[in-house]
């Protein structure tokens, strides 16, 4: 059995992990960290420690009202992408540990077109 990272838990939700293949499971946000553990497989799960975590990127679509799945990037473990159930409650439990500065917005694929040509 895996040892929890926090102490006390402030959000679960039912959640995936895209890593190739989908791996689906619970998300759990608590006080010292974010996690990840698999339904299927219990020696499959992701804890990330808050001190971790540089930035949260969510797809935003239809001025906030459709978010499918947002990414958290970390200093050393490179980034993970994840989708909930219901992710606007499980991003504003994540905002209580990063600072707003870091919670960030996916470029559209209009934007990401325009930058390749104004680039030089």
């Amino acid at each position: 059995m895996v040892q929890s990272l926090n102490t006390k838990s402030e959000y679960v939700d039912a959640a995936t992990w895209f890593r190739g293949i989908p791996t689906y499971g619970k998300v759990l946000v608590g006080d010292k960290g974010f996690e990840f553990y698999s339904d299927n497989n219990p020696n499959d799960y992701v804890q990330i420690p808050w001190d971790e975590v540089t930035i949260v990127v969510a797809d935003v679509y239809f001025g906030g009202k459709y978010i499918p799945r947002f990414k958290i990037c970390t200093k050393k473990n490179g980034s993970f992408i994840f989708a909930a159930r219901h992710v606007k409650p499980t991003l504003r439990a994540i905002r209580k540990h990063v600072p707003a500065d870091n919670m960030r917005k996916a470029l559209t694929i209009w934007q990401k077109i325009k930058r390749n040509f104004t680039r030089n």
